[in-house]
């Protein structure tokens, strides 16, 4: 099982707002309009606050930054925004995702990493799951943490 190819901007003349069109759709498509689903629970994301009429949700999972209205497009996350759908579905069945659950202060999470570089987070919710965000993992840092919690989920019996 291979995950969906890249999504580079250059294959939208490399302009961003027809870019950020086409990931929007595959966003709708493949996030809020399917039936998305984790273990068999539906999985939803979270909408407001809204951003130029586009989902909070997307927004986290195209670009980086602790301040909504000025988070930054990151090329590698939008890349791979259409593999999202891909990874939650196929979480179980592919080796090469790593799964764990997380808390995160009182928050229970279930991590997603695919290739130890592209990690998807899903919050507990009361019947239901809340894609949170996606992200790459390129810092040496951010990998030695992520394998370190894995590896303490793993070794503690999960």
């Amino acid at each position: 099982m291979t995950p969906p190819p890249l999504m580079p901007i250059n294959a939208h003349g490399g302009e961003w707002a027809r870019y950020e069109a086409a990931l929007y759709d595959v966003f709708v498509r493949d996030i809020i309009r399917h039936d998305l689903r984790f273990r068999g629970i539906q999985v939803n994301a979270r909408r407001i606050p809204e951003h130029e009429r586009k989902w909070a949700c997307f927004w986290h999972m195209i670009s980086e930054g602790s301040v909504e209205d000025d988070r930054i497009p990151d090329m590698r996350r939008c890349e791979r925004l259409s593999q999202v759908r891909w990874i939650i579905e196929n979480a179980d069945a592919v080796e090469v995702i790593d799964i764990w659950e997380q808390t995160r202060e009182r928050e229970k999470n279930w991590v997603l990493w695919y290739e130890e570089f592209y990690l998807v987070v899903l919050a507990h919710r009361s019947g239901y799951y809340l894609l949170k965000t996606a992200f790459c993992t390129d810092r040496d840092h951010q990998v030695r943490k992520f394998r370190k919690e894995r590896d303490a989920y793993y070794a503690g019996g999960g």
